[in-house]
């Protein structure tokens, strides 16, 4: 199933997943990102419901956006992904 999702979101994945580049990672970075990438999904909703007009939904768009991003790295990305979505490099 993780394959699958893998070769679908691939096009997403790829540009972090390159090699030929140091990184630190720990295991905090993973949950931090899918918390926050949590809360820009609820923020997005939050706004969705409380938009009075369709010019509203600028926000929806960006905050839904980031977060559903956040998640397809946060869960499907490797270590590398990541570490470059925090943009920790060893230097």
């Amino acid at each position: 199933m993780k394959s699958t999702l893998r070769t679908i979101f691939a096009p997403l994945l790829t540009p972090l997943e390159g090699e030929g580049q140091d990184f630190v990672y720990k295991a905090s970075h993973r949950t931090i990102l899918l918390a926050v990438s949590a809360l820009f999904l609820f923020l997005a909703s939050l706004s969705l419901i409380l938009a009075p007009s369709i010019d509203f939904l600028f926000p929806v768009l960006i905050f839904g956006g980031a977060g559903l991003y956040g998640l397809i790295v946060g869960f499907l990305g490797e270590d590398v992904a990541v570490a470059r979505l925090w943009g920790s490099r060893r230097v």
